[in-house]
């Protein structure tokens, strides 16, 4: 049986709704304008949805829970923030609510490396390589 059209443009677009609300969301605490990163039931709340329908919905629409899209921008700010190198990894993961050991197994399982691993990788990426050129 296929499901009315009325009913699959609700999904989408509480879909859209909620990826939109985490993106705000992170904006606004990473200006210090939110305390705390949510969870899927204040994005549910916000949404007015019950946190249920909005995790069936997602799951039904994407195929992935809602937390992935968290988790995958979270990781991304993560990444940023070790890239530019300017605040210690333990400052990092408490500017994103973890602690040090947390953060560090929550990005090692989204990108299959230490915080510290990732920041050595990208400065030696930056780093121009040292090759050295013999005229005759």
């Amino acid at each position: 049986m296929a499901l009315p059209k009325k009913i699959l443009a609700r999904q989408h677009q509480i879909t859209e709704q909620y990826l939109h609300e985490v993106d705000q969301h992170l904006r606004d605490f990473l200006a210090g304008r939110e305390p705390r990163i949510y969870e899927i039931r204040d994005f549910a709340e916000r949404l007015h949805i019950h946190p249920t329908h909005l995790s069936n919905t997602l799951k039904l629409t994407t195929g992935n829970h809602p937390c992935f899209y968290l988790e995958e921008k979270l990781i991304a700010v993560a990444k940023k923030m070790l890239e530019e190198n300017e605040l210690s990894i333990q400052a990092i993961a408490d500017k994103l609510t973890f602690d040090p050991s947390n953060f560090t197994k929550f990005f090692k399982r989204f990108t299959g490396f230490t915080p510290k691993q990732y920041r050595q990788q990208q400065w030696a990426n930056r780093q121009p390589s040292k090759t050295e050129t013999v005229t005759i």
